[in-house]
């Protein structure tokens, strides 16, 4: 179980990019929580609890429901809280670009005046 993290109800729309893949986000609210993944590896659990960032989106950002994004990565987590927990997040667009594959990709953030 992830310590105080209340399980983020279904569907999951984990943002996933390909290498050098980019996104531009504007933000209305977010929530941290968890969900269970089932991992394939070899010798994995058969379930995983891990934390999530649930980004909900302004209309218009994704051209199809949900409308939200579910971010799993956990440096990405660490580089967008900090930005969240300012007042006025949602005055900025957020540039997330991925640089390689899961599980060692990593990620740019650029926050950008609206």
């Amino acid at each position: 179980m992830v310590a105080e993290l209340r399980r983020l109800p279904g569907p999951y729309e984990i943002l996933d990019l390909p290498d050098r893949g980019s996104v531009t986000l504007r933000l209305v609210s977010w929530e941290q929580g968890s969900m269970v993944i089932h991992p394939t590896w070899p010798g994995a659990p058969a379930e995983k609890e891990i934390p999530v960032l649930r980004l909900h989106l302004a209309a218009g950002v994704k051209p199809y429901p949900p409308e939200y994004f579910d971010v799993t990565s956990k440096t990405l987590q660490a580089q967008l809280l900090p930005m969240l927990m300012e007042r006025g997040f949602e005055r900025y667009e957020y540039v997330i670009t991925k640089y390689g594959v899961a599980p060692r990709a990593r990620f740019t953030l650029e926050r950008v005046p609206i």
